[in-house]
């Protein structure tokens, strides 16, 4: 399996050597229960090794725009690598198209109600827990009569008894039970800091935790997070509908600061008058194509998801 390129920054964070997410299992080999891993399709191995020959592409497409080849091109490679760069910062803040849904797994630790998640992660939805009741784990508040009797209810003996009203009673009265006994967590989230600070402290070895802490100082319960999350610049890149906004974007930044550098000169002395320089075109061309890619952001041409109707 190859290796994360250097270049690729936001997903050394969050990805484990097998690039799968830093995020523990729920799985216990011994019982046979519980949640397996999550993990990356498999074709991100793929994805990996075309990172660098895409942020190649971008580079040798500015240079050709610019008409490398034909004139002298002054930008170095800082100057490419910032506009791919900013072009991505800028992509990140105006498209949705930047962020994702996505699930991880979290250890209640005890006596701690502060916990510090990986600065992908952009916004916390909320905290499912494994229980209805107060606590959760192998007690009776982790008992669903409904999923014990369903198969002998609804399955064995269906158009008999039970029926959809039943189990809406049943989904009522369980919404019921989590609100009254703490099956609902409440918690406020800093995007800034990434400080997710839960509104209750867990006792320390409280009954209920799912496994022993990694340092052996008590119980832990592990319960699910719904996230969103940052894509990483491997998927942005590959994606057909984003590479070409980003492309442009980050030409528009290199075409300005080279205009910014020519228009110190207005002109090159040379015979027969000298040369004349375009640093001031190229800065009002470089704002014109701005301009432009902001607008097919609020058009959502590169693949994002457009508003829908917004009630209340």
């Amino acid at each position: 399996m190859s290796d994360l390129p250097a270049n690729v920054s936001s997903t050394t964070s969050n990805l484990t050597p097998n690039l799968s997410l830093l995020t523990d299992s729920l799985y216990d080999p011994v019982k046979g229960t519980g949640a397996g891993h999550i993990a990356f399709d498999a074709n991100l191995e793929a994805q990996l090794t075309t990172v660098s020959n895409l942020q190649n592409d971008i580079i040798d497409y500015i240079r050709l725009r610019l008409g490398y080849g034909m004139i002298d091109v002054e930008a170095d490679k800082e100057h490419f690598d910032m506009g791919i760069k900013q072009a991505l910062i800028r992509y990140r803040q105006r498209s949705s198209n930047a962020t994702e849904e996505s699930y991880a797994f979290l250890n209640l630790q005890p006596e701690t109600q502060e916990y510090i998640l990986p600065n992908t992660i952009m916004n916390v939805r909320q905290i499912f827990r494994r229980g209805i009741g107060s606590v959760s784990g192998t007690t009776a508040s982790q008992f669903e009569p409904f999923s014990s009797g369903y198969l002998n209810t609804y399955m064995l003996v269906a158009g008999r008894v039970g029926g959809l009203s039943n189990y809406e009673l049943f989904v009522d009265y369980q919404k019921l039970a989590m609100t009254m006994f703490g099956g609902y967590m409440n918690f406020t989230w800093n995007k800034v800091t990434k400080k997710l600070t839960v509104v209750r402290k867990m006792p320390f070895g409280y009954a209920g935790a799912t496994g022993a802490n990694t340092d052996g100082n008590g119980q832990f319960e592990s319960v699910l997070l719904w996230i969103e999350n940052y894509k990483p610049d491997i998927m942005i890149l590959n994606d057909n509908m984003a590479f070409p906004w980003i492309q442009d974007y980050a030409y528009a930044l290199t075409m300005m600061s080279i205009g910014q550098a020519r228009a110190k000169f207005a002109s090159i002395a040379g015979p027969q008058g000298g040369t004349s320089l375009n640093g001031a075109q190229l800065i009002s061309d470089g704002k014109e194509l701005l301009e432009r890619l902001e607008d097919e952001l609020k058009r959502y041409v590169d693949g994002a998801m457009p508003l829908t109707w917004v009630q209340g």
